[in-house]
């Protein structure tokens, strides 16, 4: 799978899975979407950002989400 939205740079967000080389980092998008920021809300609050970003990222998380496994407590 290809993610051509989020890029990962050294020198940007400390090398971080960043939106478009923004110093937006995909971890931020994903905390306002888990908080329950609308996409709309989000796409008003930071204009630089497009809903197919917002539609990676949740591909993005996805795909990490295959390859982690996590052991629950009981």
């Amino acid at each position: 799978m290809q993610f051509t939205r989020i890029t990962v740079d050294p020198q940007v967000c400390t090398g971080k899975p960043c939106i478009r080389g923004l110093r937006f980092p995909v971890s931020r998008l994903l905390g306002l979407l888990a908080s329950g920021e609308t996409r709309e809300t989000i796409l008003t609050a930071y204009p630089y950002l497009e809903a197919e970003d917002i539609k990676e990222v949740l591909r993005y998380a996805a795909y990490l989400a295959e390859d982690e496994t996590v052991e629950l407590a009981r």
